[in-house]
């Protein structure tokens, strides 16, 4: 029997690859799907079962590509109703899978189809839980996500799930290993762990949702507290995972390579969105004017699906050299197919041919020390923190509004036109996105405060642990 996690940190997110004296089972696939057929022809295996925990919110799953390319049949639990072709199993059937067997275990509350997959050794042991978003490491899946596809309430889909966990996840023994659909940077759920791999009993030791204790109502209090709205683009990945879509390698078929010159050309007629991919300290010294600032090196698909509302939107790439495809591959794994090309050369031939481009004004923090403390009217240093809600009540500098990067738009009309104001978010990745956006949109008195608030802390600026809840949104 073999076992392998192959995580992928931009999503945050655990698919599976279980293999079993020549046949291959496959659990939540990314969308580029080849890999996983290059590892069973490696094997001499062959797919044949490939499961879905539910409908993906935050990703685009491979199954459909996957069963096209292999004829294995997609596997959904009880409640299922996608569009296409699937195997709806019942609670508690059973598949054999070589010497093994995956039993399906119907755990509805973070959707009403959500289902968790428990793999038995060729002794008949219950060997390890596949979790899917019904349980991760140090959380539980929000239960906000199925309220309109399930016509029921966050507080009712939180009561099934309290259900489902005492019933299905926490009767299995300590030793049963856990492998989840994510780890710590998902929005799937409050507090997740950075780790990816724990066990039954370590969940049931450290994890507030499993207390043996908790009553159902504080159940629902504690899960439900603090959620903050889901991502704009959840709506879309769930009903591409529901519908079906085209294969990814079509996608990047597609995508055509532009010199300076065409790409201007292309950007203007199609009023594409041009979305440059670099490091945050090349697109300060330099970038297309109006462009929009999402570093591929950080968590690039996520902040993709939560800032451009439209996937359907055209977009025209940015990207350090060498990393075109990658890139498209990552926007097409939250949905975004619309990319039209990229910029032959990157941003270095952009300058090459000449055309004018813009840069962003930035600060050390120990500047912004200097400037604070050389105030000398009534009124305060403009200051945003774009950090999360989360991070701005454990500490922010005082006085200092929280506006999320997330809701950014929700914040505009507290954004100066005139005056100078200065961002910053933690470290200085999501602060970046915020002033390109702002530029973009006419806010050229934008001022980058390099480090983010982990420089900030290193000077004297006062800090401040006390929110007002008006400003958590």
């Amino acid at each position: 029997m073999k076992i392998e996690q192959i995580y992928t940190g931009c999503l945050a997110q655990g698919a599976y690859y279980i293999e079993s004296n020549g046949e291959v089972a496959i659990i939540d696939p990314l969308r580029e799907v080849q890999q996983y057929i290059d590892k069973a022809n490696t094997a001499n295996a062959k797919i044949k079962f490939i499961f879905e925990t539910h409908f993906h919110a935050d990703f685009v799953s491979g199954h459909v590509t996957l069963a096209q390319k292999t004829g294995a049949p997609i596997i959904y639990g009880p409640k299922a109703n996608p569009s296409f072709e699937a195997h709806i199993a019942k609670d508690g059937e059973v598949f054999q899978l070589g010497e093994i067997t995956i039993t399906c275990l119907h755990t509805p509350g973070h959707t009403m189809e959500s289902s968790c997959y428990l793999l038995k050794d060729k002794t008949g042991q219950d060997y390890a839980l596949f979790s899917g978003d019904t349980l991760f490491l140090g959380d539980v899946g929000r239960p906000d996500l199925a309220q309109k596809a399930a016509d029921i309430t966050q507080e009712q889909l939180a009561e099934i799930l309290y259900d489902s966990l005492r019933s299905k996840v926490m009767t299995l023994a300590d030793n049963v290993i856990v492998y989840p659909a994510h780890g710590a940077g998902s929005a799937c759920g409050k507090n997740l762990s950075k780790e990816t791999i724990g066990s039954i009993g370590d969940q049931k030791a450290t994890n507030y949702a499993l207390r043996a204790d908790m009553t159902k109502a504080e159940f629902v209090t504690e899960v439900t507290d603090g959620l903050l709205p889901p991502p704009a683009y959840f709506p879309m990945n769930v009903k591409l995972n529901k519908e079906g879509y085209d294969d990814v390698q079509n996608v990047i078929n597609s995508v055509k390579s532009f010199d300076a010159k065409t790409f201007e050309a292309v950007a203007n007629e199609t009023n594409a969105l041009i979305l440059d991919v670099r490091h945050e300290s090349d697109f300060e010294k330099g970038h297309i004017p109006n462009s929009i600032f999402i570093g591929i090196h950080g968590q690039f698909a996520p902040w993709v699906g939560a800032l451009i509302l439209d996937n359907k939107q055209p977009i025209l790439l940015v990207t350090p050299y060498g990393k075109e495809e990658e890139t498209i591959k990552r926007l097409a794994r939250v949905g975004y197919d619309a990319t039209l090309g990229y910029l032959n050369g990157g941003f270095e031939s952009w300058i090459n041919a000449g055309y004018e481009f813009d840069t962003v004004t930035s600060v050390t923090a120990q500047d912004l020390e200097t400037i604070v403390n050389e105030k000398t009217d009534d009124k305060n240093v403009l200051i945003f923190d774009v950090r999360k809600p989360g991070e701005y009540a454990a500490e922010h500098i005082l006085d200092v509004p929280s506006t999320p990067l997330d809701f950014l738009n929700e914040h505009l009309s507290e954004f100066p036109k005139e005056e100078n104001f200065y961002l910053h978010c933690a470290g200085g990745y999501r602060s970046m996105i915020a002033a390109s956006i702002l530029k973009s949109r006419g806010y050229h008195n934008v001022i980058n405060v390099l480090g983010g608030f982990s420089a900030i802390k290193n000077t004297e600026i006062k800090t401040s642990s006390y929110v007002c809840p008006s400003t958590l949104k």
